[in-house]
């Protein structure tokens, strides 16, 4: 198990440094160098030369792609061409806002997504079955930007039940935190709890269909240990899919982010966008990508534990 461990994080780091290389290119393959953006247009030949031994952008791409690997790993992310601020500091100043809405919205979907799947697996067909596939099919086609704009329609300017907008951190109170990330996370969360749900529901009717069930039943286990040794065998697609999707919410948040106007990690993508802040860009896009690896490591790991087989065959 540990060998498997070590190779699954091998592996993992492995593809960070692709992306890494790939995502250094990326920034500096547009026209124009950082030293043009930073100095302006009426900057001399001469000053140009000058930022750019100053800040080592005349060195060799491999050479600058190094460095600045090597400091990622020690948790540096440089100081922005652009602002001066330092890059590491800016996310970190981000990060738990967008984080808060995310893992809320995460739990949500986990949360009433496996609760409908099972639900509706252990009655196909009847009325829950039918009302849930119907849900799911909305939860699907609702794009969550649209959905936001109702729901501050509705919960915040006709009910004035919520705070249309912003964000108040937890340490303002955990009730006026709660309020200020719930439409956002609803917003975030309704399409994964879809799909969440029809993953579950399927998985675990064909799990409740196979031989162990029958064998199960007839040596006098109860329904609800049957119904639990098999959701523990059908939740191995579902939690690679839960893995994906957890991902997948933090590239939703930024737009999610920006119709609640809440000052995440989009409004600081969208600056590094826009004043072409190659350091501050590839900060939160690599963080993105390890956020995403990561996830899938971890589902990898539970799904080990989870099956005994793959266990075997590793």
């Amino acid at each position: 198990m540990l060998r498997l461990v070590a190779g699954r994080i091998v592996s993992s780091i492995g593809t960070l440094l692709f992306v890494g290389l790939a995502l250094f290119a990326l920034t500096r393959s547009g026209p124009g160098s950082p030293a043009r953006i930073v100095l302006g247009a009426d900057a001399t030949a001469e000053q140009i030369a000058q930022f750019e031994q100053a800040h080592g952008l005349d060195r060799p791409f491999l050479s600058q792609y190094v460095a600045w690997l090597g400091d990622i790993l020690r948790g540096d992310f440089g100081k922005s061409f652009v602002t001066g601020r330092d890059v590491a500091a800016e996310i970190v100043n981000a990060l738990p806002v967008t984080l808060a809405i995310v893992l809320f919205a995460f739990l949500i979907a986990l949360v009433f997504g496996i609760g409908i799947g099972v639900l509706a697996a252990l009655k196909p067909g009847g009325a829950f079955d039918r009302v849930s596939r119907f849900a799911s099919v909305l939860g699907l086609s609702i794009p969550a930007f649209w959905l936001g704009i109702v729901l501050i329609r509705f919960l915040a300017v006709d009910l004035r039940l919520l705070p249309p907008g912003g964000y108040v951190p937890l340490a303002a109170g955990l009730t006026l935190h709660l309020q200020s990330i719930l439409m956002p996370s609803l917003s975030l969360a309704v399409y994964y709890i879809a799909v969440l749900a029809r993953m579950t529901q399927a998985s675990l009717q064909e799990s409740l269909r196979g031989d162990y069930v029958r064998t199960a039943r007839a040596m006098g286990l109860s329904s609800r240990q049957v119904v639990f040794y098999a959701l523990v065998n059908a939740l191995s697609p579902v939690v690679n899919l839960a893995a994906l999707s957890f991902g997948y919410m933090f590239g939703w948040a930024l737009i999610i982010e920006q119709v609640f106007n809440i000052p995440g990690l989009s409004r600081a993508l969208l600056n590094a966008i826009s004043q072409r802040d190659f350091l501050l860009l590839q900060g939160i896009v690599f963080l993105f990508t390890a956020i995403f690896v990561f996830a899938n490591l971890g589902a990898d790991l539970i799904n080990r534990v989870l099956d005994p087989r793959q266990r075997a065959a590793a």
